[in-house]
């Protein structure tokens, strides 16, 4: 099943993204569960937030990577939405 892990940062808070950036993408590797994943960029080209696709066997199994997920152990998100999602293309 895949899922699209869409998350907003909350405001102000690039630092605590930067500093957590190595453990999340090594959390994107390491579980195997990741089809494609990259942030959210503002007008700017700063980082503002996270599109992250997994491919899972149900929503718990979704919802529980995201929870495990360094960057919303940091506290990083204003909100994550888990949205099914059908490839295309």
């Amino acid at each position: 099943m895949l899922i699209a892990l869409i998350a907003r940062d909350k405001p102000g808070a690039l630092q605590t993204r930067l500093d957590t950036r190595e453990a999340h993408v090594a959390y994107l590797k390491e579980t195997g569960v990741v089809s494609q994943a990259g942030p959210l960029l503002d007008e700017a080209g700063a980082m503002t937030g996270s599109l992250v696709i997994l491919d899972v066997a149900d929503m718990a199994a979704a919802r529980d990577w995201a929870e495990n997920d360094p960057y919303a152990k940091a506290g990083l998100f204003a909100g994550v939405e888990l949205i099914p999602w059908k490839k295309v293309i």
